[in-house]
């Protein structure tokens, strides 16, 4: 790998916090143009795959695709195929197109097992679509709240039902309570040479203790904040944040398999407060000013057991 692995937003996230350096070493290590034997092992038993989208207004949606086991199958370590389709009231299914830039994430929670994978697509019909792998790398266990998918019958979508800037009852129920949630992001509105420098579209992860996420209403609508707590330090979702300041969020039911699929536009903000002994480091803080949205009742067809709590957020 010739070119550096991250793009100018991510490099100058970690600049910032004065990581580069050694960032570049472990990125150019760590992050491959294919997926390595054990990525492959845990996509194809998942029955959740997380995937993220650009539309054609360079607006990205996070959602879920999903099948039995299996239904994620890779070929080879640079083609990962997967044997569904996203539903029509799916607003991230207006970016599954070939050519077009995706993000995916393959989460078992109940292990804490996440590996990220960002591609192109390569194929597309009525029966799913090929992904052709641009960067796969893993992610750290941490922040992860540790929940089973209970086998039974699957849920019953039901009608769709717009958000706009002002959530709406059910909507602010969810955000509320939530102790994850998924948030898509894009380097640029549109992707013209994937991979290039880092650039892509990625799907990512970000966990909490319930409420971690807080609602503040104002006369021009919805805007939710939460902390970033550090990570890996690579800084994909919020490198992609300073040079492209929009974001999907997916919220997720898990029990009812409710979704609450959400775009915002994005702002970073240079944490003031002190640190909380005992607690996670918060690097920043993240506000998502609502635009628009969709609530969509029944659409994760998988039930999750209760979570166990990231070790993280265990009270000493």
């Amino acid at each position: 790998m010739n070119a550096s692995p991250f793009h100018a937003g991510e490099q100058a996230l970690q600049t910032a916090v004065g990581m580069r350096e050694r960032m570049e070493q472990v990125g150019r290590s760590v992050i491959r143009n294919h997926m390595p034997e054990q990525h492959r092992e845990l996509y194809e038993k998942l029955p959740v795959m997380w995937l993220g989208t650009l539309d054609k207004h360079g607006q990205p949606w996070a959602t879920a695709v999903t099948g039995a086991p299996g239904f994620v199958d890779t070929p080879d370590p640079q083609t990962l195929t997967v044997a569904a389709q996203l539903a029509e009231s799916d607003p991230a299914a207006a970016g599954l197109k070939p050519g077009a830039a995706v993000g995916m994430l393959g989460l078992e929670p109940h292990t804490r097992r996440r590996n990220r994978m960002n591609g192109l697509i390569s194929e597309i019909d009525g029966q799913g679509f090929a992904v052709s792998v641009v960067q796969s790398f893993g992610n750290c266990p941490r922040f992860i709240q540790a929940r089973q998918p209970i086998a039974g019958a699957p849920h019953r979508p039901g009608a769709a039902s717009a958000e706009g800037s002002v959530l709406s009852a059910a909507a602010r129920r969810l955000i509320e309570r939530a102790d994850t949630f998924f948030i898509a992001s894009s380097s640029a509105p549109q992707i013209e040479q994937a991979g290039q420098g880092g650039a892509g579209v990625d799907v990512s992860h970000r966990g909490g203790p319930p409420g971690f996420v807080q609602i503040l209403s104002t006369a021009s609508g919805d805007t939710l904040t939460l902390p970033d707590y550090q990570g890996n330090v690579m800084f994909n979702t919020l490198g992609n944040l300073l040079l492209w300041p929009h974001a999907g969020l997916l919220f997720v039911d898990w029990e009812t398999g409710d979704v609450l699929q959400l775009a915002a536009s994005a702002e970073i903000h240079a944490v003031t407060e002190a640190q909380v002994e005992g607690q996670p480091i918060v690097q920043s803080r993240l506000s998502l000013k609502i635009e628009q949205g969709w609530w969509r009742p029944a659409a994760l067809p998988v039930s999750w057991t209760a979570p166990v709590p990231a070790p993280q957020f265990l009270k000493n």
